[in-house]
């Protein structure tokens, strides 16, 4: 999560490519749920650097669902309600 932090922050003035954002999102969900299922506790798994990247892709997920007119099921947001269901 640290190496992609520095990724994302070192192209912070740079929009991400549609394809990009799709597949770090899936990137981040897939880690979380993964390490979540491996009995991780959530204050490990909430880090800062977490928060640093998930707000980034939030915010470039929004940018591009105006710009390109939709993530085609592609959402960081369907993390959120997963983890709520469960």
């Amino acid at each position: 999560m640290n190496l992609l932090g520095t990724w994302l922050t070192d192209r912070m003035d740079l929009q991400l490519h549609l394809y990009q954002l799709k597949i770090l999102i899936r990137i981040v969900k897939k880690k979380y749920r993964d390490f979540r299922l491996q009995g991780v506790l959530d204050s490990t798994l909430n880090s800062k650097m977490y928060d640093t990247v998930r707000n980034r892709l939030t915010l470039e997920e929004a940018t591009a669902s105006v710009r390109e007119g939709g993530m085609h099921g592609v959402s960081m947001k369907d993390s959120d309600e997963e983890d709520n269901v469960n």
